[in-house]
């Protein structure tokens, strides 16, 4: 390997390295995101400089921000880190450093949760089938108490102290900033931050604690403003619509519409990625933005998020609407102005899907221009015999890649063992590993000395036919290839599979036995209104839930595994599940089917059949195989997806 590919390599490890810190961060932040809202709005409303003055009121400002938000965090980072028992440690924990502070422990907390659930995590590892039947709860329930109290105390004694010297030594360092004017060069770190995806982590890792610290002492926070300003990016959009060439410049109003008002900032990341010298562009507009602010003494009551302008004005305090209007204003004229001169210059060949391309493969920590494979033309196939597909359960979609590609090999009779799996627990016999795109790096992580073919969705994927087509080639030459039988035993070995622990078919609903099949009649719902990927995924879960399949605490893992990777499969179909510690949830298997002629957006693709899987075992795999097979033609799916007889969806999907 050479020197340079060396250094490329290790600068995309420390990419991915920072990004998953970021990620973490941001998990502990995200999901408090409402209680952070509520405090700001009970500041701006009812403190004595506020909208309508209460002093009644008033008194829940300080203990929320100094119990309840901390507590939140603290949680949330422990249960991230050992479900449920560990957020309990991670709140024991925080309160040792927030009862030991006098400012708002938001860092404390952010230390304290993870930590509570990861002594906890290494502590019920270590007594795992060493504790007597019977005496589980008192273990568990004398273990967390006794952790949690030394948790406490460390963090009274210890990390509190420390973290409140840090704090305020940040603190004085961003009012040196202040004082003399310089506030405005942190834009030279924020504004490309933002663009390779660490905008969370910048937000809520680090101007969220400093923002609430500072909104405390004078009820409104410049921090706030420094990455959630929609200028910058407002300013670059609004360039590509007037200068910009082709179709670049006519998908720019669309664009605007969904950075400016619905705060998804992450749509204008292409559009710089396009012209690089456009970081420049929005370094100005964002050090024009802060500088103004600054001027002006803007700020907000807490984190606006997403960064909406509709957010950004609803926190602004009593009297602040103008000046804050005012940061934005300048951010977006300057970046414009720039964005301009720039863009006036350009020649016309912007490939705004090769932008988003590299935008969603930065945003997913991949390695684009790695060893991982987006085609087959570099695919080494000397020694291949056994392909697998990983996926985050490695009971959804990676089974229905499987399957589909399966299919294809035994059509080929090539003597390959195709089979799916959790990324967690790929073979190290693997000698293909292929995953959607951003899992790609922690299927490596598992897999190093695998090939990796990196996807965007596992249904019929024009990959598969190209790789296909190479292992033939290889195969032919192959002297194994003379093996009259090695076809004829894959089938058997995929029939095998398909049929482990799977007795159960699709069966008429009148029959005796209906409540245990995998796919009933009443589970098929035609006709839904189209709505969000989230309400989609409700809806899908609380059809299982309903019908027995699983317990109520599954439909938060469907969401959790919507979160790491989409569960669109390509074709318009998409299979939302849950992962993980959801397997304890699943009562037995089933599917429900959801058509929506309309569709609902899911990253990758519009679905209009949300398929909702609960997979106990492998009894969920004959019929996931017979979704994938169906699948594959387009054309069944837009025929499936307009039906207004449940029976025929029903049929198209029986065994």
């Amino acid at each position: 390997m050479s020197s340079v590919q060396t250094a490329t390599k290790e600068r995309k490890s420390a990419r991915d390295r920072v990004q998953a810190f970021g990620r973490f961060l941001s998990s502990m932040i995200m999901p408090n995101i409402g209680a952070f809202i509520a405090w700001g709005l009970l500041t701006a409303l009812f403190i004595p400089t506020g909208y309508w003055p209460n002093a009644t009121l008033a008194t829940m400002v300080d203990p929320m921000i100094k119990y309840l938000l901390p507590l939140l965090i603290a949680y949330t980072g422990g249960k991230v880190v050992a479900d449920h028992r560990g957020g309990v440690l991670g709140a024991i924990a925080a309160m040792g450093v927030i009862v030991g502070a006098e400012i708002p422990m938001f860092i404390g907390a952010m230390i304290m949760g993870p930590l509570g659930g990861y002594v906890i995590k290494q502590f019920d590892k270590l007594i795992e089938g060493k504790v007597k039947s019977g005496f589980e709860m008192l273990v568990n329930n004398f273990s967390a108490g006794i952790i949690g109290m030394l948790l406490a105390i460390l963090g009274f004694v210890g990390i509190g102290p420390l973290v409140q010297a840090f704090t305020l030594l940040v603190e004085s360092g961003v009012n040196f900033l202040v004082a003399h004017n310089l506030l405005p060069l942190v834009s030279i770190f924020v504004e490309p931050g933002k663009i390779l995806f660490l905008n969370n982590a910048i937000n809520h890792g680090i101007f969220t604690p400093l923002g609430a610290q500072q909104s405390l002492e004078t009820g409104k926070s410049i921090f706030y403003l420094l990455e959630a300003n929609p200028g910058p990016g407002l300013g670059v959009l609004l360039a590509y619509w007037i200068f910009g060439k082709g179709t670049i410049k006519g998908s720019a109003p669309g664009a605007i519409i969904i950075q400016f008002f619905g705060g998804i900032h992450e749509v204008y990341f292409p559009y710089v990625l396009m012209r690089p010298i456009l970081f420049v562009a929005v370094i100005l507009g964002g050090m024009a933005g802060v500088f103004t602010n600054s001027i002006l003494g803007s700020g907000l009551t807490s984190a606006a998020s997403p960064g909406s302008i509709f957010a950004i004005l609803g926190l602004a305090p009593k009297g602040g609407h103008l000046v804050v209007l005012a940061g934005v204003a300048a951010a977006a004229i300057v970046s414009f102005i720039f964005s301009a001169i720039f863009l006036r210059k350009a020649p016309s060949d912007e490939d705004l899907e090769k932008a988003q391309a590299a935008s969603k493969n930065m945003k997913s920590g991949g390695n684009a221009g790695g060893p991982a494979l987006t085609s087959a033309n570099d695919l080494q196939t000397g020694e291949v015999r056994k392909i697998v597909f990983a996926c985050d359960a490695g009971m959804g979609s990676s089974a229905m890649g499987a399957s589909s590609f399966r299919k294809k090999v035994q059509q080929a009779g090539l003597p390959i063992n195709v089979t799916n799996t959790a990324i967690d627990a790929i073979p190290s016999d693997a000698d293909i590993v292929v995953t959607q795109q951003n899992l790609t790096s922690r299927a490596k992580g598992k897999a190093p000395n695998a090939q990796h073919v990196s996807i965007d969705n596992f249904i019929n994927n024009p990959i598969y036919d190209d790789m296909i087509e190479r292992l033939k080639s290889a195969t032919a030459g192959s002297p194994d290839s003379s093996i009259p039988d090695n076809a004829a035993g894959v089938k058997q070995e995929v029939s095998d599979v398909l049929s482990h622990n799977a007795p159960h078919v699709v069966q008429d609903t009148t029959t005796s036995n209906a409540g245990s099949t995998i796919l009933r009649k009443e589970n098929i719902v035609l006709g839904l209104a189209s709505t969000s990927k989230e309400d989609a995924i409700n809806k899908a879960g609380e059809m299982l839930a309903a019908a027995g399949y699983v317990k109520h605490d599954y439909i938060a893992a469907m969401h959790e595994r919507e979160k790491v990777a989409s569960t669109y499969i390509g074709n318009g179909v998409a299979i939302p599940h849950g992962v993980g510690e959801a397997k304890k949830q699943i009562q037995t298997s089933g599917i429900v089917v959801l058509q929506y002629p309309n569709g609902v957006e899911f990253e990758g693709g519009t679905a209009y059949l949300v398929i909702g899987i609960a997979g106990a075992g492998g009894e969920h795999l004959q019929i996931l195989t017979k979704i994938a097979e169906t699948i594959e033609d387009e054309a069944t799916v837009q025929h499936l997806a307009k039906v207004t007889d449940a029976e025929e969806i029903y049929r198209t999907f029986s065994i």
